[in-house]
């Protein structure tokens, strides 16, 4: 048996190569990273995350390290929807692996615009619902509210009739009762109850855990933040064990029982990483600051993967979802 049997994964019945995905504003809009690595070794990439009209971003510095990872506040830069769908597009299904949309928005207006518009693109089978960017003002508001989440999932599902549907959560919730993170869960695969595609649910086919942490750093010696716009999202290998923990408790307490595909996303830059979370319940994980670092990663990591699985014993790394002994 090869890597290939071992590491075929499916997402809510998008079928990928291996669990190792590109995170969305990590590596461009289609396959701009062939340059620096071989996309056909990873199971997808996932887009920039798209608005409904350009945005410029925000102003420099936008990207500062840490000594545990990386402060982002990009902005949610990007074309926009109408030059995407003209520009980039066209060129989805000449890419080595598959591509996963990614929406970002401000309002529901927002959101069902892009939607509706990667609706139409034949072969992007799924989309990410940004619903957690922590680097722009009002971008967690989705993600932690539940009755706003049903209300944007339900409103999405209405006009994204044939696509799988990802939503990427946001790590920071209340925790009262009503607004822990398996509470925002169980939200977006509730969705509103709107009808949607053949073999489709309501709300989320999938979970995406989690976002970046919002963040801050300061200049000791300017005594200004080191980011123009103050704050921002941290991620890496500082956030991998908080991002472990919140797949493990969506995965006990709403997702295995859903049938929901989580997708890990935190500090993964080792296969070891990776495994982690497929052991506390994720089908998948996606990789972003480990690209910053080396763009070969995920290959390695998901040749790290397809060894682990064999030494483990199984015949599939879905086997191994969430199988951590407690």
């Amino acid at each position: 048996m090869d890597d290939a049997t071992r590491l075929a994964t499916d997402l809510a019945g998008v079928k990928l190569r291996n669990p190792v995905l590109l995170a969305a504003g990590t590596a461009g809009y289609v396959d701009e990273m062939a340059g620096a690595m071989d996309l056909a070794g990873v199971g997808a990439v996932v887009t920039k995350s798209i608005t409904a009209k350009p945005r410029e971003g925000n102003n420099t510095w936008r990207i500062i390290e840490s000594r545990t990872g990386m402060l982002n506040a990009i902005g949610l830069a990007n074309m926009g929807i109408d030059a995407f769908v003209r520009d980039q597009a066209p060129r989805i299904a000449g890419a080595p692996t598959t591509v996963i949309g990614s929406i970002a928005g401000f309002s529901i207006d927002d959101y069902t615009a892009v939607a509706a518009a990667m609706n139409g693109i034949d072969a992007m089978p799924a989309v990410e619902l940004n619903v957690s960017c922590p680097n722009v003002h009002g971008g967690t508001e989705f993600g932690v509210d539940g009755a706003a989440l049903r209300d944007l999932v339900g409103a999405v599902r209405a006009v994204l009739t044939r696509k799988r549907l990802f939503v990427k959560l946001s790590p920071i919730v209340v925790g009262a009762p009503g607004a822990t993170i398996a509470d925002i869960a169980r939200a977006a695969i509730e969705g509103r109850g709107v009808p949607c595609g053949p073999g489709s649910r309501p709300g989320a086919d999938g979970l995406c855990l989690a976002n970046t942490i919002p963040a801050m750093a300061v200049d000791v010696h300017s005594r200004t933040p080191r980011l123009a716009n103050v704050t921002g999202g941290l991620s890496g290998p500082a956030v991998h064990p908080a991002a472990v923990k919140l797949v493990h408790e969506v995965y006990r307490k709403v997702a295995k029982g859903a049938n929901v595909p989580i997708i890990g996303i935190g500090g993964v830059m080792r296969w070891e990483d990776a495994a982690e979370f497929i052991l506390v319940g994720a089908s998948a994980v996606e990789m972003g600051t480990a690209l910053f670092v080396d763009p070969r990663l995920p290959g390695k990591v998901a040749r790290g993967l397809g060894a682990w699985v064999q030494r483990q014993g199984a015949s599939s790394i879905g086997e191994l979802v969430g199988a951590v002994k407690l």
